[in-house]
């Protein structure tokens, strides 16, 4: 997919580059219709002035406060309540980022000693 992004230089979409992000589901399974619709709500969302260069601050306007501040738009418009910035870190962020350190720790742990996995054999070719 592509990846919308903010930075001191505005709103970038790129479709590469983004290979060693952590994806965060947010759509829960139930709300198929809202990833029709996800695209055309974060294109409208993004050409806010509020996105606009001159306005990025690293530390109080930046990339996770334009991420946060859609999600927001999003569950204001399903009549639901926004969330703060702690909130949606220890909901969404910290959990996959747990994860995420597991996964790399256990990969450097195999890579150091000379493990290596191999996918096991079908059940149709054990037989």
């Amino acid at each position: 997919g592509v990846v919308y992004n903010y930075n001191e230089e505005g709103i970038h979409r790129a479709e590469t580059g983004w290979e060693q992000c952590i994806s965060i589901p947010l759509v829960q399974p139930d709300m198929f219709g809202l990833l029709q619709q996800w695209d055309t709500l974060l294109e409208e969302f993004s050409v806010g002035e509020a996105w606009l260069p001159h306005r990025y601050e690293e530390q109080d306007h930046n990339c996770y406060t334009y991420a946060l501040a859609f999600i927001n738009s999003v569950l204001t418009a399903q009549g639901k309540r926004q969330m703060s910035k702690s909130e949606f870190t220890e909901k969404f962020v910290i959990p996959q980022t747990k994860k995420a350190s597991k996964y790399i720790t256990l990969h450097q742990e195999l890579t150091a000693n000379d493990f290596y996995i191999v996918p096991l054999p079908d059940q149709e070719k054990q037989c």
